[in-house]
């Protein structure tokens, strides 16, 4: 075993170490990553349970599958193919988990500024309606939209994860950002 600090290792020493079945770096590596899949679930689902398991399910399909992962270089592009392939069978099973957003049901998210006023009140809010905003993209824009804005994936990245054409990937994030930008625009 190895005995460097495992806090101190950088990414890709942690994932060598894991691939080679050193219990204690697989559980560093999780802790490490699973804030960042949270996240992206978060923006791509609205039930917190089921962002949790997906969670869960993503980390685990991570440490089973690592030994596999030929280029550590890779590793961050490999960790988004397997959120991008478990949201896509999430939606596909799911289909009536997602918000669809009414008029009605709009006005009634923009009502609920019911806290002390603030800069933490209106980013919380903010926040709130960003994501209410991102639930009423289609699947295929979301995903595109999130690796991109929230994960700050290059386009040709995207297109290799969502295995579509680089033009694709380019339209769905342009489409994606002016349906945000009319949802949100009494906002911005």
């Amino acid at each position: 075993m190895h005995k460097s600090n495992l806090k101190k290792d950088d990414i890709y020493s942690l994932i060598k170490r894991a691939q080679t079945g050193e219990t204690k770096a697989m559980e560093e590596l999780i802790k490490r990553v699973q804030k960042q899949i949270y996240a992206i679930f978060y923006h791509l689902i609205e039930k917190k349970e089921d962002i949790s398991d997906l969670t869960q399910e993503a980390l685990l399909k991570m440490a089973k599958t690592l030994p596999q992962l030929k280029e550590l270089k890779s590793f961050k592009s490999w960790l988004n193919k397997i959120i991008t392939n478990l949201y896509y069978d999430y939606a596909r099973k799911n289909p009536n988990k997602f918000i669809e957003l009414d008029d009605e049901k709009f006005n009634e998210i923009k009502d609920k500024f019911g806290c002390e006023p603030g800069e933490k009140c209106l980013f919380s809010e903010m926040e709130k309606l960003i994501k209410s905003a991102l639930m009423t993209l289609p699947k295929d824009l979301r995903i595109t939209l999130i690796l991109r804005e929230y994960e700050g994936l290059s386009y040709d990245d995207i297109a290799k994860i969502t295995q579509t054409a680089l033009g694709t990937v380019k339209s769905r994030i342009s489409r994606a950002r002016l349906k945000l930008q009319n949802e949100l625009k009494e906002f911005i």
